[in-house]
């Protein structure tokens, strides 16, 4: 038949006492104050046992003695208990400023530890600057540079001698200046072709002399 395998760690020690002997141990709750000596109890109930040490099991009940819960039990007028959960006695005055300095001096501990690893978060945020972050530009297509447009002359009015049937100009319909022809003149408007054979009927003012092709 295999050994059976040793306990590795306190936590594992300790849960086992608290399965044998609940009346004693606890890992929920009130603990209750231990009997002084109860590690040669435990020892001799526990001779047996393969899977505790008795070095893990010293470790182990000293972790459990050195907790926050177990050092609140430590109370005046509190009663000690043997490894079965009887009462054995009660705790000196001495033990109670004892356990009550032993339990100021783990809070402070880890209240200082919890400080600087506040502060240390809080300098690392502070050298975290922005300007340390790189930045990333979104890509983009590079455009090819716009030839600059060559600028026309403004388009000229027609002279007198040019107001006759036949001229090139340009007449204005709606925002958009459209190529046409004079076609005919009368004292009531001008009448040129528009190129799409349109035939329209404009004033002097609304025409221009259309540009010679270069």
């Amino acid at each position: 038949m295999d050994n059976p395998q040793k306990f590795s760690n306190s936590k594992e020690v300790i849960n086992f006492l608290v399965e044998q002997f609940p009346a004693c141990f606890s890992n929920k709750g009130d603990a209750k104050p231990l009997k002084i000596g109860i590690f040669q109890d435990l020892a001799e109930r526990l001779a047996e046992e393969e899977r505790v040490s008795k070095t893990l099991l010293r470790s182990s009940l000293r972790h459990y003695t050195n907790s926050w819960r177990y050092l609140h039990s430590i109370k005046k007028g509190a009663q000690r208990v043997d490894i079965d959960g009887n009462a054995v006695a009660t705790i000196d005055d001495e033990h109670v400023e004892h356990a009550q300095k032993q339990l100021e001096e783990s809070k402070a501990k880890v209240a200082e530890k919890r400080k600087e690893q506040k502060a240390a978060g809080l300098e690392a945020k502070k050298n975290f600057k922005k300007k340390d972050v790189p930045k990333f530009k979104p890509t983009s297509k590079t455009k090819k540079p716009t030839q600059p447009k060559e600028k026309l002359p403004p388009a000229e009015r027609l002279n007198d001698s040019q107001i006759v049937a036949g001229t090139a100009v340009t007449v204005k319909v709606g925002k958009t200046p459209m190529p046409a022809t004079i076609t005919d003149v009368a004292k009531d408007g001008i009448q040129v072709q528009l190129d799409s054979g349109m035939v329209v009927k404009v004033q002097l003012e609304n025409l221009r002399l259309a540009r010679t092709k270069r």
